[in-house]
């Protein structure tokens, strides 16, 4: 039973999401027509039922008033004993089968024929040896047998009753009846159908404004640009209301977005100029710890070591959120030829003491681009400093550079532990720190990785590793292409979707 249930709703569920996938111009035409189905259909029974009950009544009443026509002309008596009947006036029975098959028959009390409509014109009835065609009545009345409407009357004759049997077939009023269900039958359709055409006609006019809705937001999906005007309806109605109130909410997004823009501007703007007025003061401030550092012995010379580390991560810190800020702003640099087998050869020497405790490989092959050395320094810096920050020591890290199909590319992997997979989308993310075995970073290291490589008109992948490990490949093209900036609208104005 609970299977049955289970069923049923499984069913019910599918044939509810089939029917929602009908599109709505079918579905307010199909329910249209089928309303419109049910009336007629409805209509027509109606008509059927009472045509078929006038039809039959009148047929029964022609039926009954020429056999009491028939029956009153005709006057009979027995002939003395010899079996025979006379008439007192010549008869037609032919005037009587007034339609085909109409079948007259007379009999006597005993059941035997005496004469039918064959018998054109009648003097004398004569007792014919012949099966009836209708059983013999033991009553006058309407009944119907074998598909004729038969009328049974008692003819006055002396000594021995007479019957007169007037049948008429049913098939006549059948065909009638048939040719009326035949034309209501079309008519139903028929009117189905219109309504159907007809349903269809006004829902596409209907739909069109909100076919105009559906192009105009693709459009501006497309451009994303929320500047685009959307097509309002002249009529007053549901749609022509949803289509200004989509038309407000994109201008709201559009200030939105434009007062977005300005805030992230001013904040970019703050960060590149904080970061330039503290890269003077660092400078200075780096200068005398150093020296510092070299007059003091014993615990003022260690305090003044911690301080000059600090002091470094701060300007490295500092260039990190300038470059970061210059990347944003997208502003044109000068780039020059770049090797980036020497950069990556200088950055590896550079942190020869940090990966001390790594075993580093380098392949360095000739692969010269475009671009920015001290930023694709910092880029390559950052790639192999994250190797050596977030694995156990002994890993494996190699870095190797190479040309493919006129794309310079340069590979960054280990053998550590990996990252784990809910990082993996966030990898390289601003102030996105992982689990390392050394000191924490700022967080910054791998946005400026995708910044630089973006900047440079390349890209950065994390590739999945056939065992363990990490694996950085940047690709940038040997051809002086760069990225360029996404358009950004400061909310000044709205223009009509294109169609």
């Amino acid at each position: 039973m609970a299977s049955l249930g289970s069923y049923t709703r499984s069913a019910a569920r599918a044939t509810f999401s089939a029917y929602r996938s009908i599109p709505i111009r079918w579905r307010l035409a199909g329910g249209s027509a089928m309303l419109t189905c049910v009336i007629l259909a409805s209509f027509a029974a109606i008509v059927g039922v009472l045509t078929d009950r006038q039809l039959r009544g009148q047929f029964n009443d022609e039926v009954r008033a020429n056999s009491d026509q028939l029956a009153e002309n005709i006057k009979l008596k027995w002939i003395g004993n010899s079996g025979n009947l006379k008439c007192n006036q010549e008869v037609s029975l032919k005037d009587y089968a007034s339609a085909e098959h109409v079948q007259i028959r007379i009999f006597n009390q005993a059941g035997l024929l005496l004469c039918t409509q064959d018998q054109v014109r009648i003097k004398r009835v004569k007792s014919l040896s012949a099966t009836p065609f209708f059983p013999l009545p033991s009553k006058e009345g309407t009944t119907q047998e074998g598909g004729y409407r038969v009328v049974a009357t008692q003819l006055p004759v002396e000594h021995s009753p007479v019957w007169l049997l007037y049948a008429r077939p049913l098939s006549d009023v059948d065909h009638t009846i048939a040719r009326v269900q035949v034309i209501l039958l079309l008519g139903v359709l028929g009117g189905t159908v219109l309504a159907l055409l007809g349903g269809l006609a006004t829902a596409a006019r209907a739909m069109r404004p909100i076919v105009q809705l559906t192009e105009a937001a693709r459009e501006i999906e497309r451009t994303r640009d929320p500047r685009l005007h959307l097509p309002v309806p002249e009529a007053d109605d549901e749609v022509a209301e949803l289509a200004r109130t989509v038309e407000g909410m994109l201008g709201s997004l559009d200030a939105a977005r434009g007062e977005t823009h300005a805030a992230l501007e001013r904040q970019r703007e703050f960060v590149a100029d904080a970061s330039h007025e503290l890269r003077t003061p660092l400078t200075s401030l780096l200068a005398n710890l150093e020296l510092l550092a070299e007059e003091l012995d014993g615990d003022q010379a260690d305090t003044a070591e911690a301080a000059l580390r600090s002091a470094r991560r701060m300007r490295r810190l500092v260039g990190d959120l300038l470059l970061l800020a210059r990347a944003d702003a997208r502003r044109p640099v000068s780039r020059g030829p770049t090797d980036l087998a020497d950069v990556l050869l200088e950055a590896a020497s550079e942190l020869g003491p940090m990966a001390e405790d790594h075993e580093l490989s380098i392949d360095a092959r000739p692969a010269v681009v475009p671009g920015v050395r001290d930023d694709l320094h910092r880029l390559t810096l950052n790639l192999i400093e994250n190797a050596a920050r977030h694995t156990p020591p002994g890993t494996h890290i190699r870095a190797a550079t190479a040309v493919d199909d006129g794309v310079a590319v340069l590979t960054v992997e280990d053998d550590g532990p990996g990252i784990p997979p809910e990082l993996g989308s966030r990898v390289f993310d601003r102030f996105v720190r992982g689990a390392g075995t050394g000191t924490r970073g700022s967080g910054l290291g791998l946005a400026i990785v995708r910044a630089v490589a973006e900047s440079h008109g390349g890209s950065v992948t994390l590739e999945p590793d056939a065992g363990s490990g990490t694996r950085f490949v940047i690709r940038i093209p040997r051809s002086p292409t760069v990225a360029k900036p996404p358009p950004v609208v400061a909310g000044n104005g709205r223009r009509r979707a294109r169609k």
